[in-house]
Parts: structure tokens; C-alpha cells; sequence
């Protein structure tokens, strides 16, 4: 891995996760109780003996770079770095912002030129999964690819939303298709039940090879690609027309991974995590995931009854407290009566201005709150109740609460009022997110 480097995609707007992503980029999105999305692909580089990455970055960024500022630092010995590449203008001409994940990898060609790099690991900073990237390099090499395609197998339902390739018997992809719509299409990248169970895999009615978006490109096919064409994106451009005239290869990945991609993605990946036998397991002594220390206090609970939950530290839990099936993250302060269930809770930066949590973030006595995410620093007043009335989808300009895919999102730094109810307030609406 020491000629391997690393970019991992600070993707675009991520309209489809709004509201959390109205102050912050996709990557720094919250994720179970005490992480963010980008610890995922940074802690699989670390853990996969890379350390030489870097990070791309455009829309709403700031929180995502004080995080991997105050996260990722490495001993001066070992020649680590995990360096943050900002969309900026510059002398050469056509720099500016990135408009596609290939475009953006074009306009920092300079970062891939350097000595001592045979290979470019490209990585997307919004997915939860863990991998090792030794065993796809090996893959790579050992077949002779120009690039390699991440790929898992997924029934056709789902591969509706994915690129989706058709290999050989060699693993050589010969198709590629972006995100297919009809049985017609779907027919034509059907990979056979025996393509899968020859490499160890069990395709239990999955025909489709999808691309899970990570790449391992050699160094001279991807600035070649990127100098001789215009393309913007991997999966649309690159890829469809690469595999007539270069060689690309799947290596077969089988364990869990998710896009977290969609409010509702994001909504069901963090509440499987509180399962008792969850799909992905943060606990492992040989791959970590790797967050920023904050030195907090143990959580304190007082008389409450929870289960199926996981609980950051830092909290203060009251007495009488019902929390079941949910989420709670970092200085949650949870008076006495309230009622949390199958909701995310994103917690606090901060208690208060003078130290005392009373006087900060806080979710009031007798609160109700249910099928719900509150983003962070969120006041929710004494018996107010946070429970879906029956909408898919409502107002995107509320100042409180937005529901996005049926689930009620409590906007970052919102105070929601005693006794407040969000039956009361929300409208149903075809209103676009912008």
C-alpha cells in the first residue's frame, strides 16, 4: 500500500439528505450516537495500511474539515497525512468547482502525478461499510487490470438504483450500466448464479453485479482517461466507455454496505445499529472505525428504562425516561417523563454557556418523540410531542421541523416550543428541495 494513495469524494450538495445537510456536507453527517460518515472510508484507509489520502471537498465543508483537522493526525515518522483539497481556482485554466466525481479528481491530477504512486484508491465519504482494500488491490494486480470496480451482489429490484456490470467468467467487465429501469435492461447485465458461487459467494436470488463506487485505477490509466476526455462522472462516463478499450475487472465483495444516501437510508442504517445483532458492528480489535476523542463524562441515567438503544457518552438520562429502539448521541440532556422511540437523536456540541446542561441542548419533561430524527443542538420543550400525523413529505422552508421521506427531521439549533405538537403545524407538500 505505500505506492497506493487515497481520494475519497466529499460528494455534492446532498439535496436528498436535507435538512442535515442544510449546515454541513454529506461526510460530516452524524452517524451512531458518536461518529460521522467520513470515519467509515478514512478508518477502512488506516486499518487497510494507507495513509496517504486525501480528501475532496466543495459544498458546506466547514464542520467536515475541523473534524478531520482534530481526528486524523499521524506521528511524524511514518509519512501519513490525510490532506483536505478544497474546490479552489487556481493558474490552470478550468479549475474551479468540481461538477462530478471524475471532473473533480481532473482538477487535483496534480495530487495523483506525485512520485513514488502506481496506484489511485477512489473512495465516496457518504457510505457505512468495512472493507479491507489489501484484498482488492490484490485482486487488481494480480489480474492485470487497468481499474478495478468495487462490486457486491444484489437482486434486480435493487439494482435499479445502482450501476450495475456484466463480468466473464475472468471477472473482465464487458458492460456497465447506470442505474437500470426496465427488465430489458436489467436482462442484459444478469450475471449467472454460477459466476457467484465459483468465487465462494451464495447468490440466494441476487443476479445483478453492482458497483458499490470504489475504484482502483493505475496511475497512468486515470490521468490518461482524465487528460484525453471531458467526462465528469465514474459511473455514467468513465466506466461505460473504458471497458471497450481498457481492461476492468470486478472484485466480488459480500458483507454489509450501504449508501446513506437518503433520509430514509440514514434513518433505517442508524437504527439497525441498535440492534442486538446488528449488520455492521462498530466493536473490532483488527478494524476499528476511528472517530475524534472528546475526553466527555460517563452517561448518567437516573431511574429510566432503556432497551435496544445505544447511548453516546456524555448524556444525562432523567427519571422515568422510556427510550426503546432509538439513537442518542453526545450531551443528550433528557428530562424526566420522556418518551423516545425509533428515532435518532444526534446530541449536542456544547451543554450551555455557563457549563450547566439546563441551560443548553435539551429535550424537556414529559416529551414525546417518536419516528423521528432531532439534528443537532436541538431545544424540545416540556411535553411537546414529535410524532408523523400521516405526511410523506412537507414544507422545506419550516423553521422547526422538516418531514422528508415520512419521517420528521427537527431542523439544527431549532427550539421547539412547550407543549408544541407537529400535528398542528405540518402541511402536506410536492414542494421540491432546491
Amino acid at each position: 500500500m505505500k505506492n497506493t494513495i487515497a481520494l475519497v469524494l466529499g460528494g455534492g450538495r446532498g439535496t436528498r439528505l436535507f435538512p442535515l445537510t442544510a449546515y454541513r456536507s454529506k461526510p460530516a453527517v452524524p452517524l451512531a450516537a458518536r461518529y460521522r460518515l467520513i470515519d467509515i472510508p478514512l478508518s477502512n484507509c488506516i486499518n487497510s495500511d494507507l495513509n496517504r489520502i486525501y480528501v475532496l471537498t466543495q459544498f458546506m465543508s466547514v464542520s467536515l474539515h475541523r473534524h478531520i483537522r482534530q481526528t486524523y493526525r499521524f506521528d511524524h515518522f511514518g509519512g501519513g497525512f490525510v490532506e483536505l483539497l478544497a474546490a479552489q481556482q487556481t493558474m490552470d485554466a478550468g479549475t474551479d468547482w468540481y461538477e462530478g466525481t471524475a471532473d473533480a479528481v481532473r482538477k487535483n491530477l496534480r495530487y495523483v502525478r506525485q512520485r513514488n504512486t502506481d496506484y489511485v484508491l477512489i473512495l465516496s465519504g457518504d457510505q457505512l461499510y468495512r472493507m479491507d482494500y489489501r484484498k482488492m488491490l490484490q485482486t487488481h494486480i494480480e489480474s492485470g487490470a487497468d481499474a478495478t470496480i468495487g462490486a457486491m451482489p444484489v437482486s434486480r429490484e435493487a439494482a435499479r438504483s445502482l450501476g450495475v456490470m456484466r463480468a466473464n467468467e475472468s471477472g473482465r467487465i464487458e458492460g456497465f450500466l447506470e442505474k437500470p429501469s426496465t427488465d430489458q435492461e436489467l436482462d442484459s447485465v444478469h450475471v449467472p448464479p454460477e459466476w457467484f458461487t465459483q468465487r465462494g459467494v451464495s447468490p440466494e436470488g441476487r443476479g445483478c453485479l453492482a458497483s458499490m463506487g470504489i475504484y482502483i485505477f493505475n496511475q497512468s490509466t486515470l490521468i490518461d482517461v482524465l487528460e484525453k476526455t471531458q467526462y465528469r462522472d465514474f459511473g455514467k462516463e468513465i466506466f461505460p466507455a473504458s471497458i471497450r478499450a481498457r481492461k476492468v475487472v470486478a472484485h466480488l465483495f459480500d458483507d454489509y454496505w450501504e449508501d446513506i444516501g437518503t433520509i430514509r437510508a440514514f434513518y433505517e442504517a442508524n437504527l439497525s445499529l441498535a440492534q442486538s445483532t446488528p449488520p455492521f458492528e462498530f466493536v473490532s480489535s483488527q478494524a476499528p472505525v476511528f472517530t475524534r476523542p472528546r475526553f466527555l463524562p460517563p452517561t448518567r441515567i437516573d431511574g429510566a428504562h432503556v432497551e435496544g438503544s445505544m447511548i453516546a457518552e456524555g448524556c444525562r438520562i432523567g427519571r422515568g425516561a422510556v427510550i426503546r429502539n432509538s439513537i442518542v448521541g453526545l450531551r443528550c440532556i433528557i428530562g424526566e417523563g420522556v418518551h423516545i422511540e425509533d428515532s435518532v437523536l444526534m446530541g449536542a456540541d456544547y451543554y450551555g454557556d455557563d457549563g450547566d446542561p439546563a441551560h443548553g441542548p435539551r429535550i424537556g419533561n414529559h416529551a414525546k418523540i417518536v419516528g423521528s430524527i432531532l439534528d443537532k443542538n436541538c431545544v424540545i420543550g416540556q411535553g411537546a410531542e414529535l410524532i408523523n400525523p400521516g405526511i410523506e413529505d412537507s414544507d422545506p422552508h419550516h423553521p422547526l421541523c422538516v418531514i422528508r421521506d415520512g419521517i420528521p427531521v427537527v431542523i439544527k439549533q431549532a427550539e421547539v416550543p412547550d407543549g408544541w405538537r407537529l400535528a398542528d403545524h405540518m402541511v402536506s407538500t410536492n414542494t421540491p428541495i432546491e
